[in-house]
This record gives C-alpha cells, structure tokens and sequence, in this order.
C-alpha cells in the first residue's frame, strides 16, 4: 500500500511536527505528545482533556481551542496515550478550577486515563472523568467491556467544551458530558479494511463486494457481513437500529461522519438517506454534521451518530468553536 509517510516508527512525530506549523494557535509538545490551547491555562475554566490512539483524525488534537478541547494525548496508532501525558495535559490547562477527562471506552484509554487521574490528584488537580459509550453495534468486544466509544466523542467534547468556555464548575460540565453522552447512539458501517503504516496492508479481510455492518474504529468486527447495499439500504439498516437504541423524544443532532476513506460526495448523498429516514420515523433534525470527524485511517465506510437535544445542549453546541476542524461562530 501507499502512503504518504517517511517510516512508520516517526508517523506521529511527523504529523504533530505538520500541525505545529499550520496551527501556530496550539501548542504542540511533539517530543511528549500533547497538544494544547495556546492560551491555557485560562483562568477560572475548568479544563477539557481528552485523547486517543492516531489514526482517528481530526479526533483529538484537531479538536483543541475555544469550545471545545483545553488539549489531547495522541497515542501511537490505534494505541492509548500513557499517564504520563495525560498528567502533563491536566497540568498544563489546570486554573484551579478542576479538569475533566474525556474518555473513549476502550480498555487501554481507560486503565491509562484512571491511572492518569489518580497522579494528578497527587499533584492537587481536581480531576472528573467521563465514559463515552455510545455504538449500539455490539456490547463488549476486542477492546472493549460494555458498548465502544465513538461519534458520540465529538459531541460529549464540543458541548462539555462550550459549557467550559462559558465558566461553568467542573461539577456541572461532568454533569453535561455525562448527559450528552447518555442521549447518544452511533452505528459504522466498513466497506474496506484499514490499512496501519506498522503492517503497510489491511488489517482484516473483508472480500469484494461485501460490507461489514457495525465495524469500530479500530476495524473490530460488528454484528454481521452482508452482500454490498446501496447507501438507501445501509441509511435503513444504520438509522433503525440507532434510532430504536435511543428512542429519542426530542430533536437530535446528526454526525453523518466518513471513516476516512469515503469522499463527501458520497457523504452527502449518505445524509439525504439518513435524513429520509429521520423524516418516516418522525424524529426531528436540530442540526447537522457531515464530514470526516471520527475516522479509521483510510478505511471507506461511515458512521451515523443521534445527539437527543433539549434547549440547553443545542445552546451548547451552537456556541463558538474555534479549532483546527471544527469552527463556527465569532
């Protein structure tokens, strides 16, 4: 396979050194990992930190600044940061006003974030956590006990973010994350293998002219392998088994988001599906994202992920964002 890197071992190092220079708003450790808020600590805000293995760009470091993130711990790819780092982002964002960690259920992400958490409490940070665990596609897994975190990581970071930005006690911040995150479902859908710059091929066999239906990010396997289906038939399949999951009795939010292979064209044609469906199951549409958000490297797929909403979150996720792929208001 081709691609565009120097040598696997430095594919990280060579990113961070790429998004230090187009993003000079950050502040990019590359030799510890951590990416930063060029003004932190802000004082008086709690801090946001979250984090993850590469390879799920613009998750997580492209997610750091006003509204949303104070900063990510990129791990190696598909590899959970150590403590270390994640230490190193609390303090480097602690105002004294406490940080929140944001955390994809998954088991490395979580033993290191726990671990994480109890070393900056011994340097006195005040520090909440909070499990994102919103895919419907199957509970417990190669990485997992209980559900995977996925597009919902988008929506728990933007809204507990703009919740931050506004001065709200990490008591109420956690309480949000924790609300947004329990008012969200997800289901993916592959229809290539991910190719890792360690292996240089694809890391599962998924033949032509097949798909997998509820794949994670990583490329764990899902409910089941079908013949291909037009995108009308997977908006059916994805939308129906997320939307009686949640049950939502309010609008939603929708993330049409790509895997990191699929163009938007396709995308976009994918979220005329997911609308019609919204539309014949009577749940209202808010507001919408389309786009490469929560990715696998360069697998071709997607994912579909349902916010409920109530006048607050909506507030929330209205407000300003100001990062290096998400970006409106102001």
């Amino acid at each position: 396979m081709k691609m565009l890197i120097n040598v696997p071992e430095t594919v990280v190092a060579d990113a961070l050194r790429g998004m230090a220079a187009a993003h000079p708003e950050l502040s990019v450790d590359v030799a510890n990992r951590v990416v930063v808020r060029g003004d932190a600590p802000v004082a008086g805000k709690v801090g946001v930190v979250s984090g993850g293995g590469s390879g799920h760009e613009p998750l997580h470091g492209g997610f750091v600044g006003p509204g949303m993130l104070s900063a990510a711990c990129p791990g190696e790819v598909f590899t959970s940061p150590v403590p270390d780092q994640m230490v190193r982002a609390a303090a480097a964002v602690d105002s004294g006003a406490g940080v929140l960690f944001v955390v994809k259920n998954y088991t490395g992400d979580v033993l290191n974030f726990d671990m994480a958490a109890e070393l900056a409490e011994d340097e006195g940070i005040q520090v909440a956590k909070v499990l994102v665990n919103d895919d419907v596609a199957v509970t417990d897994s190669l990485y997992t006990a209980g559900r995977r975190g996925t597009g919902a990581t988008l929506f728990v970071e933007k809204l507990a973010g703009a919740a931050a930005e506004e001065g709200a006690p990490l008591e109420r911040v956690e309480a949000i994350a924790r609300r947004v995150n329990d008012r969200s479902r997800s289901f993916g859908v592959a229809l290539s293998a991910v190719t890792t710059p360690a292996k240089g091929s694809p890391t599962f066999d998924l033949p032509e002219g097949e798909l997998e239906l509820g794949i994670g990010i990583h490329g764990e396997p899902g409910r089941e392998r079908r013949a291909m289906m037009t995108s009308r038939e997977i908006a059916d399949f994805a939308v129906h088994t997320v939307v009686e999951d949640l049950r939502p009795s309010s609008p939603v939010i929708v993330l049409v988001n790509g895997m990191g292979g699929t163009p938007l064209l396709e995308l976009y044609g994918f979220n005329a599906e997911v609308q019609r469906v919204l539309t014949e199951r009577g749940v209202p549409v808010a507001r919408t994202l389309v786009g490469n958000y929560v990715t696998s490297l360069d697998m071709a797929g997607c994912s579909v992920t349902l916010c409920q909403v109530d006048e607050e979150l909506l507030r929330l996720w209205d407000a300003p964002v100001q990062t290096a792929a998400l970006r409106w208001g102001r």
